[in-house]
């Protein structure tokens, strides 16, 4: 720093400033929050749908082969 900046900045002390979510309007986590929870809650639900969920493969088609 430079010497009057040093100067400049002497006697100063940082406010502690106080967060109001209704003045500040940051509830954009809450938002978030929320689609993450609805999402993992469909993904659950999708893969216990996938876990009890049978495929069954069609035979190999063997025209070609000679038997």
């Amino acid at each position: 720093m430079s010497k009057d900046t040093k100067e400049m900045f002497k006697n100063y002390v940082p406010e502690i400033l106080e967060f109001d979510e209704e003045i500040d309007g940051c509830d954009e986590h809450k938002i978030r929050d929320e689609h993450l929870s609805a999402k993992e809650k469909i993904l659950k639900d999708f893969q216990e749908k996938q876990a009890n969920k049978r495929v069954y493969r069609h035979p190999i088609r063997t025209e070609n082969e000679k038997t």
